[in-house]
């Protein structure tokens, strides 16, 4: 049987902390499913085939990590792939609470599937998409912290 893991999130842009994260778990699982959500509940920065468009552009060298748009219920979309795991990523302790909440219900919405916390390298702790998003907007340098693509496509969207 497959190994596979569902990584979800907007990825508004995919960043260093979120490669950092897929890198490890290429090694722990045969699959990795970068589930870029269709409907985020917030207002993203950049639109869905954007997003997936960079998340292919940035993992096409990393075997075991396949880029896939997901609506609805997690359990569901990870039920349907056949994954037996989400993935999620925890910066700080601030981020604990509600990836609490959330395994919890999930949990509570299909037994079946578990969740699992991997924390990003220490220089990545602090990144955030939006931190990114808003560094890139004033200006500020980028390079550290995202995929050159990326760079680029947020230097393209930038205010003149």
């Amino acid at each position: 049987m497959k190994h596979i893991a569902v990584y979800p999130g907007t990825f508004d842009p995919v960043t260093n902390g979120h490669i950092d994260i897929c890198e490890r778990a290429v090694r722990l699982f045969d699959e990795v499913v970068l589930a870029v959500a269709v409907d985020t509940g917030k207002q993203t920065f950049f639109d869905l085939q954007t997003r997936l468009q960079l998340a292919n552009e940035v993992f096409a060298d990393m075997p075991g990590v396949i880029v896939e748009p997901f609506e609805g219920l997690l359990v569901d979309f990870a039920k349907r792939r056949g994954a037996q795991l989400i993935l999620r990523g925890l910066r700080a302790v601030s981020d604990f609470e509600y990836e609490f909440q959330l395994a919890g219900m999930n949990r509570s919405l299909n037994s079946e599937i578990e969740t699992m916390f991997l924390t990003p390298a220490e220089q990545y702790a602090f990144l955030s998409s939006s931190l990114v998003r808003e560094v890139a907007m004033l200006g500020g340098d980028i390079s550290r912290f995202v995929h050159p693509l990326v760079a680029a496509a947020l230097m393209e969207r930038k205010p003149s």
